[in-house]
């Protein structure tokens, strides 16, 4: 039997069941910090809590906002209030905002918000709010505070699961309710879905909990189908996503490189920069690429994307290949559909396909952006910037020589061929090419994953990270 309150009236009364499912969702992270009682001060979960936002905004003509947490409701809720003209600021006790992507894949999310005016305060906790006339402060762990006209916690989600505490159901991570596969708790007859439940994590095998409402979707309908006797299982989870961040989208499937590692996996990557389609087709929008798999098996863990067309057909193409239990080389087997307006002859998902194929024949070798200042800058290994000379003059990494690729043979005669060297170019195609051209005569060559175009977006946000400089919002340390 369930217990139940008519809330207009007040009656209670029971209401047998043969199966009962539960459903509760998720409920905002509310810390126990002081000032939350403000009036100033919002959580955005449901519709409700948007319209009591949005009748706030039209009743008070607020400027400023401050957004604590930096997951998908502060990045979607930051360009909303960008759009209405208010001053917005995120405060986010990580170094990066959305935590599924890895640091210099969130160096791009980062630009474009800056771009579009948000300020970042990035590595600095909240620590509580304090009222002021017309406003509200929001104190931060370490010292300093922020200041606007008003604020929302938006710090994550936990499983709203104290109907199946109290009734002496087997919880999990952050007490949410553990299932098995058919979506059973550990009572046979109650079935639980969605955000309150903990599920497997598909790349990891390890319990996971994954607030999407795909997953969800999904999970109810394989609860619906046991209780009704038909047989039905739950594979697990991807957390497969999509963002829109003003201009950009962002998209991640399966596990980070960062995750990959944490979960004890041997995990690389690769990273491209491909057109959304055929180059010579007008319109072609550039996109950032990045593929993580597991060393010597090469099984596909998980992949991320950042740019402006095509993302959101790529990132389900890599899901369902993980889903599939392809490894990154079998990605350039994928026969995909091709015209110029769509694609390339050689899609970005074949692309990274090729480039880890490359990687298990030996034919490629990689460096990393986190690894420039640790290259040895004397004398000992060779340090080449393969881009044009106005390229270079542009904006280059310290101690690199610059020799475009097109006049690389006719330099090797100054090159030692005893010593290690570490190549770059805009990309990481033309750096390809002259890591080929070095390996056929006898050099250790190593290619810079993701090229300088990588390179710049992760120390330039290191950077502006480090400065934290203020973007018409009031900073007070």
């Amino acid at each position: 039997q369930v217990e139940v309150e008519n809330l207009e009236t007040g009656e209670v009364f029971l209401e047998s069941y043969d199966k009962l499912v539960l459903a509760p969702g998720a409920r905002p992270v509310r810390p126990p910090l002081p000032g939350l009682e403000s009036e100033r001060l919002f959580t955005l979960r449901t519709v409700e809590d948007t319209l009591k936002i949005k009748e706030f905004i039209e009743r008070h003509k607020p400027r400023s906002a401050l957004l604590a947490g930096g997951g998908f409701i502060s990045v979607e809720l930051a360009e909303n209030l960008r759009r209405l003209g208010m001053q917005v600021s995120i405060v986010q006790q990580l170094p990066q905002l959305m935590a599924p992507f890895d640091p210099e894949m969130a160096a791009f999310i980062h630009a474009e918000l800056r771009r579009q005016g948000v300020q970042l305060v990035l590595g600095r906790a909240a620590a509580g709010f304090e009222p002021l006339e017309g406003g509200i402060e929001l104190l931060l762990e370490g010292g300093g505070s922020l200041r606007a006209d008003m604020a929302v916690m938006a710090i994550g989600v936990s499983p709203d699961s104290a109907l199946a505490v109290a009734a002496g159901l087997e919880t999990g991570i952050k007490g949410s309710i553990v299932v098995n596969e058919h979506m059973q708790t550990s009572d046979p007859d109650i079935y639980a879905a969605g955000d309150a439940v903990q599920v497997r994590h598909i790349v990891s095998g390890r319990p996971a909990l994954i607030s999407l409402a795909g997953p969800a979707n999904r999970q109810g309908r394989i609860a619906a189908d046991n209780i009704c006797g038909i047989e039905s299982r739950y594979r697990g989870s991807l957390g497969s996503s999509v963002l829109k961040v003003f201009e950009l989208t962002a998209a991640s499937t399966g596990l980070s490189q960062r995750d990959a590692l944490a979960a004890g996996l041997e995990a690389d990557s690769v990273v491209l920069s491909p057109m959304n389609h055929a180059g010579y087709y007008p319109g072609g929008r550039l996109m950032t690429m990045k593929v993580v798999f597991e060393w010597g098996s090469y099984r596909l863990l998980g992949a991320q994307i950042v740019g402006r067309e095509g993302v959101d057909k790529r990132i389900d193409l890599l899901a369902t290949a993980i889903l599939a239990g392809m490894d990154a080389r079998e990605l350039k087997e994928l026969d995909l559909a091709y015209a110029p307006p769509f694609s390339s002859a050689k899609d970005p998902v074949n692309m990274a396909g090729f480039m880890v194929d490359n990687i298990a024949r030996g034919l490629l070798r990689q460096w990393y952006v986190q690894q420039g200042p640790e290259l040895p800058r004397d004398g000992s290994a060779l340090l080449l910037d393969l881009r044009t000379p106005e390229e270079y003059q542009s904006g280059h990494i310290e101690g690199f020589r610059n020799i475009p690729l097109d006049q690389l043979r006719d330099h090797l005669s100054e090159l030692p061929a005893d010593r290690p060297v570490y190549l770059v170019c805009e990309s990481g195609l033309r750096s390809y090419i002259g890591l080929r051209i070095l390996e056929g005569r006898g050099y250790a060559a190593y290619n810079l994953s993701g090229g300088m175009r990588l390179y710049r977006a992760y120390w330039e946000d290191r950077a502006l990270a480090e400065r934290a400089a203020p973007c018409g919002m009031e900073l007070k340390d």
